[in-house]
């Protein structure tokens, strides 16, 4: 039977090698039948059968690695100091013709000039290595990478989708805020803000005490189940000896603008800041001194801050710049004019930040400059002075007046957010305090 009769009457290629099966299967039953009834006639001699070997090429079908049939695979690697980014692929499994397509296409895009040791990458192949997708994350929220699209490759820049999520933690003080906050696994930008939050009432060079404790609830941000970053501290209690001070951050949206208050709708920011820097040590106080320059007994009217060289001087008030530029014994200074006769004075830096000219507004906790030793300095420190109606005060010991309180048609708002968030911050004390009994 011819292949056109057979596709013709409807047979399948597997019902015609059935077909075939059963022929032979009866013909073999047959010829056993045929044996044993003429069993003692002598078989004749049959003719050789001629054997031929048949070769054909067969074409396999290709995979289409767009194909949604097509199995991907994840991998992941750290982009490492000395990598490449043909080896980095190596690493992630990429066909070797992939990864030179991509560098051809798109050698000199966004991705590759973001890509910076300690990123992770991820990326997804086939089974037979081609490059599928592969994304990082860059900067603090963007996904950057490339995707496959038709016989060559897309950029991907787009946000990263993130998953917002609050983290409580509490710690106690043993030498310092840094080191309590390593034990408890808290990132330096939340210790940071704490010591920020708190700069009004606590003079973190010098008031901390061992056994001290705080708490702290605050926002971190995942993408695909990983930290992406962390956000703001949302409620964070700090206790000194007998004195606790509690701080929730109440958005505004109203007023369009936000702080930290007290849980009664006190403003916890003062007036003016305590000390210029975040972390420091205080070397030389408001006092009289023997200066080490001048060899001579002097009163000294500020307060000097010893600190790392380039160490970011921050305002500590919102003022106006009345004076940026070198200035005798000061070096580099900048001097900053507030409301009530008030002036405060940052010397010896080693620069400037930008727009740092006389007329200049800056707000309380912006860089203004950085520690140095300019003028008479026989190391890196900062001098900061505070005048009232240019009469040196000290900084140390001053009442600083707070800022403006919750409007009073605010509160039902603010107590609205302040509530759970406090709660929060009790029920983590009595935690800790359980864990510890």
């Amino acid at each position: 039977m011819e292949k056109s009769e057979i596709l013709a009457q409807g047979w399948s290629l597997r019902e015609l090698v059935f077909k075939r099966r059963a022929a032979i299967v009866v013909g073999a039953i047959g010829l056993l039948a045929g044996v044993a009834a003429l069993g003692t006639v002598s078989e004749s001699p049959e003719p050789p059968v001629a054997r031929a070997t048949v070769v054909e090429s067969l074409a396999l079908p290709i995979a289409d690695a767009t194909s949604a049939a097509v199995q991907a695979y994840a991998h992941e690697e750290r982009f490492e100091r000395g990598d490449t980014f043909a080896t980095l692929l190596t690493r992630l499994g990429v066909d070797g013709a992939d990864a030179v397509q991509l560098v051809k296409q798109h050698g000199k895009a966004k991705p590759f000039r973001a890509l910076r040791p300690g990123m992770t990458v991820q990326a997804q192949t086939t089974d037979y290595g081609a490059l599928l997708a592969l994304r990082f994350i860059a900067g603090r929220d963007t996904v950057l990478g490339f995707a496959r699209e038709g016989d060559g490759f897309r950029v991907i820049d787009e946000p990263a989708k993130v998953a917002r999520q609050v983290v409580l933690k509490s710690g106690e003080i043993r030498s310092s805020l840094f080191a309590a906050a390593d034990d408890v696994g808290m990132p330096d930008s939340i210790t940071m803000q704490i010591a920020d939050i708190f700069s009004g009432d606590i003079d973190f060079h010098r008031d901390l005490r061992k056994g001290d404790r705080f708490a702290v609830a605050y926002e971190a941000f995942h993408h695909n189940g990983r930290l992406l970053k962390s956000g703001r501290v949302l409620a964070a209690e700090f206790i000194s000896g007998k004195k606790t001070l509690r701080a929730v951050w109440f958005d505004d949206a109203e007023e369009g603008r936000g702080g930290y208050y007290a849980p009664d709708g006190k403003n916890l920011r003062k007036a003016f800041l305590r000390s210029p820097l975040e972390f420091s040590r205080v070397t030389s106080g408001f006092a009289m001194r023997f200066h080490p320059i001048l060899q001579q007994w002097r009163a000294h009217n500020g307060v000097d801050y010893g600190a790392l060289a380039g160490t970011r001087v921050r305002a500590t008030a919102d003022g106006v710049v009345d004076f940026a530029g070198v200035q005798g014994g000061y070096g580099k200074v900048v001097i900053l004019r507030h409301h009530g006769g008030i002036t405060t004075a940052y010397a010896h830096l080693s620069g400037f930040a930008a727009d740092m000219r006389k007329g200049e507004h800056v707000a309380q906790g912006d860089t203004i400059g950085f520690v140095g030793a300019t003028g008479w300095a026989t190391g890196p420190h900062l001098h900061y002075e505070f005048r009232v109606n240019n009469q040196h005060r000290n900084p140390l010991t001053l009442a600083m007046p707070a800022a403006e309180p919750v409007p009073a048609e605010r509160m039902s708002a603010f107590a609205a957010i302040a509530r759970p968030l406090v709660a929060q911050l009790e029920l983590l004390a009595e935690v800790r305090l359980a864990a510890l009994e």
